[in-house]
């Protein structure tokens, strides 16, 4: 992934769990990822897997696509 993806990736990823009224420990439970990891990815210090994505984008009830699409 480019920079730039990734910087997408983990703003709309903060961005949906804050829409959806989630802390990132509620996230880690959800997902079973650690809160710290969640951590990681939302500051660019971590970049998940494809099944860690797909946990991520169910747990905030969106399509996975969405996780890549700026978002206004």
């Amino acid at each position: 992934m480019t920079n730039s993806t990734i910087k997408l990736l983990q703003e709309n990823i903060k961005k949906f769990r804050k829409t959806k009224n989630l802390t990132q420990a509620k996230l880690s439970l959800l997902t079973n990822i650690s809160k710290d990891y969640i951590t990681a990815i939302e500051c660019g210090k971590r970049t998940p897997s494809l099944k860690r994505l797909i946990l991520i984008a169910q747990a905030l009830e969106v399509d996975i696509r969405e996780l890549f699409t700026p978002q206004n």
